[in-house]
């Protein structure tokens, strides 16, 4: 729901049965538990210039995080450590971060960019249930310093700039619950991948409470549901933690995908299909350890331009 207000800003209403309501209360009446809001380092001067790619900074996300939490919704911080995007492809550093740059420097910023955030979500009412430390950082963060994969290898400095942050989120949780810390990578159909990032962050003895995988079910992005299920599985069965799918969407039309996809055509039908497909393998995954689903981009609307 991270566009939320900036559709709203467009004229764009959400309607149930008709009616226009609150999208945050239209979620939760329809059993939604939980809600992501992404969280980028952009100066007010970047938002104004490009809001679709550099709006959700803390200005714009704290009144946001404050109305998912007065409709009675879980929520769920997803720290890019980035201005814009952050990805696979894409792990820049902040901008503000970027004088007098060195390793050193980076840690001190995340332990107090993570703390300072927090307490400001927290002081406004709107305290994360859990947080992600970073978004799909596959390859790492924060590039070049926690760069990990060929032929980076920096896994002792990500897993420094993870401490950190969470070290940050723990000062400013002090007297109060702490969130569950989320590690979100993008391999949601990808075994291989995701045990070589697990297994190396692991022996790095970074803590962490819950895995989230990003899973699309596009041709050629993270595989089939049946290679979902085994990752999810696996990941379960090794690491002994909850898993959850990070990210999720299927086409509303067939505009773009114009063939079926997983067998389902793309199609408003075909988002239902897809979700009764999904929530099995979810909540099936052994131990009990499925923990649930994000769906990416629920707020999304058309807009001019």
């Amino acid at each position: 729901m991270s566009l939320l207000a900036f559709f709203e800003s467009k004229g764009k209403v959400y309607k149930e049965g008709g009616v226009t309501t609150d999208a945050m209360v239209i979620v939760r009446q329809s059993g939604v538990t939980c809600v992501r809001l992404r969280l980028f380092t952009s100066s007010a001067a970047q938002a104004a210039a490009d809001p679709y790619d550099y709006i959700n900074n803390t200005n714009y996300t704290i009144p946001l995080a404050q109305r998912v939490k007065n409709a009675g919704l879980q929520f769920c911080l997803d720290f890019h450590y980035s201005d814009t995007w952050a990805d696979p492809s894409h792990q820049a550093i902040p901008s503000p971060w970027t004088n007098n740059l060195s390793y050193a420097n980076l840690v001190q910023q995340m332990l107090t960019y993570n703390s300072n955030s927090i307490a400001a979500f927290r002081a406004a009412g709107a305290m994360p249930d859990y947080v992600e430390v970073g978004n799909e950082i596959t390859g790492g963060m924060l590039w070049p310093y926690g760069e990990v994969g060929s032929p980076s290898n920096n896994w002792s400095q990500l897993a420094g700039l993870m401490n950190a942050a969470i070290q940050g989120i723990q000062a400013a949780s002090a007297g109060t619950s702490m969130p569950k810390i989320i590690v979100h990578i993008s391999t949601g159909g990808n075994w291989n991948t995701t045990e070589w990032f697990f297994d190396n962050l692991t022996a790095q003895g970074v803590p962490f409470d819950i895995i989230g995988l990003s899973y699309y079910p596009f041709p050629g992005w993270q595989g089939t549901l049946a290679q979902l299920s085994n990752c999810l599985n696996n990941a379960a069965n090794r690491y002994l933690k909850p898993v959850i799918v990070a990210e999720t969407a299927f086409p509303w039309n067939n505009s773009y995908w114009t063939t079926n996809i997983n067998g389902i055509v793309p199609s408003v039908t075909g988002q239902v299909q897809y979700v009764a497909a999904l929530a099995p393998i979810v909540s099936g995954v052994s131990g009990g350890f499925g923990a649930g689903a994000f769906w990416w981009g629920t707020e999304y609307q058309s807009v001019s331009g």
